[in-house]
């Protein structure tokens, strides 16, 4: 099938669409892939600037769903730093709603969560 889908790879590709078998879009177990899916896997990507962008949770889930999802997203991004990385791993954190001003967060607080 990639072979056909290679063949809009121009227009998906610039979006950030295009199904990748690094990211588990593409996979010959289909019932894993939605069953992760419906379970809330998040896969999150930098950009080139350096920036992380996710989504932690919506409107409607509770404060202690939100603040463990957060934790789980910052335990995650602790754990993928390469250990050929000096210095501050995280610079600098904000966390806002969809169109909303963001809030700054302490960065040693979240270099601490492990």
């Amino acid at each position: 099938m990639m072979g056909l889908v290679g063949q809009v790879g121009r227009i998906l590709g610039p979006k950030g669409i295009m199904p990748n078998p690094k990211t588990g879009t593409v996979t010959m177990d289909v019932a894993k892939a939605v069953e992760n899916a419906k379970g809330g896997q998040v896969n999150f990507r930098v950009d080139k600037q350096g920036n992380i962008h996710a989504g932690i949770g919506k409107v409607s889930f509770s404060e202690e769903k939100l603040t463990e999802n957060f934790e789980a997203f910052v335990k995650a991004i602790n754990k993928h730093k390469p250990s050929a990385s000096k210095g501050k791993y995280i610079k600098s954190a904000a966390l806002s709603l969809t169109m909303s001003p963001s809030i700054n967060l302490d960065n040693q607080e979240l270099i601490d969560l492990r």
